[in-house]
């Protein structure tokens, strides 16, 4: 029983409550237990969600920085040596991205350049077509003759 409070705030008839009643019994502690796993659930599915999402991403980014990186080779490459075959059936650019390159032709003084990477999940060092990341493509001319 809590004690009763008077007009001047000195408590008067104050007893602390019994062992007894001291604590959480069984049951509240299943619930409390219960309940918390219940909402942990939904959070670490989503977490799991985020991390997911968040690894796709850092891979699209870096195959999007080594293709660009590809392409401007590329395009150094063709100033001198513009009739060089540029076509690369897949290579590993860095650790298990892997590079394609298909160079057609169009006509005499220009090319198109396909150039597709991405991440080679299953190591065989060919890019599947889940495993592309980005694909750029571009016209080449021939600069001077």
């Amino acid at each position: 029983m809590i004690g009763i409070v008077k007009r001047s705030g000195i408590r008067k008839g104050f007893t602390p409550a019994p062992a007894a009643e001291v604590g959480f019994t069984l049951v509240e502690v299943l619930v409390a237990s219960m309940l918390l796993t219940a909402a942990m659930v939904p959070i670490l599915r989503a977490l799991t969600g985020a991390h997911t999402m968040d690894v796709k991403i850092e891979r699209r980014m870096r195959s999007l920085t080594l293709a660009d990186a590809k392409l401007e080779d590329i395009k150094g490459r063709s100033i001198y040596n513009y009739s060089s075959d540029f076509n690369d059936s897949g290579s590993y650019v860095e650790g298990l991205y892997v590079c394609k390159v298909v160079d057609t032709a169009v006509s005499g003084d220009l090319r198109t350049i396909l150039l597709s990477v991405g991440y080679d999940e299953n190591g065989n060092g060919q890019l599947d077509s889940s495993e592309i990341q980005v694909t750029l493509k571009t016209l080449l001319a021939q600069r001077w003759l």
